[in-house]
């Protein structure tokens, strides 16, 4: 089988956009992911899927982390942290509990690290939630290769 028809076909599944930030000797890391879900409510859990390729791997093992929820204006934040820097910095940080995060992100997920497993080329983190935080808004989605919108706000029953 084919790995970038593969990668095509998860596409097709509409993801949000986060920025995984945390905190090491040098300062804050973060990085643009998609791969990331809730997993547990009793503990609270959540998981990011990290490239073993990528330098945030070393920066998440056996650290905290928060995962920030990007809202539809936020395309920009993303980019700069997918490895395509601004110009300008497109976002300011603000203090969380446990490191620095985006500010004015749509949501903000706190967590320690709980344990973490061998994903193949990827390495499956899992954090356990410490502090949350959300607000009104619309999500920036991920869909196709591209980024995108929600376009209605009604739900069909």
């Amino acid at each position: 089988m084919d790995t970038r028809e593969f990668r095509n076909c998860a596409g097709q599944f509409a993801t949000g956009v986060t920025i995984i930030t945390s905190e090491t000797e040098t300062g804050t890391h973060g990085f643009t992911a998609n791969s990331f879900t809730s997993v547990s409510l009793d503990p609270m859990l959540i998981l990011v899927s990290v490239d073993r390729k990528t330098r945030a791997l070393s920066v998440l093992e056996n650290n905290r982390f928060i995962v920030n929820i990007l809202k539809e204006d936020q395309q920009d934040i993303a980019m700069h942290f997918a490895g395509r820097p601004q110009k300008n910095q497109p976002f300011e940080w603000e203090n969380g509990m446990l490191g620095k995060r985006i500010k004015e992100a749509l949501a903000y997920i706190e967590c320690e690290p709980w344990k973490s497993y061998d994903g193949g080329d990827h390495v499956l983190f899992l954090g356990e939630v410490k502090s949350f935080e959300y607000h009104p808004g619309q999500p920036l989605l991920y869909y196709g290769g591209q980024f995108s919108k929600i376009h209605s706000n009604h739900i069909l029953s």
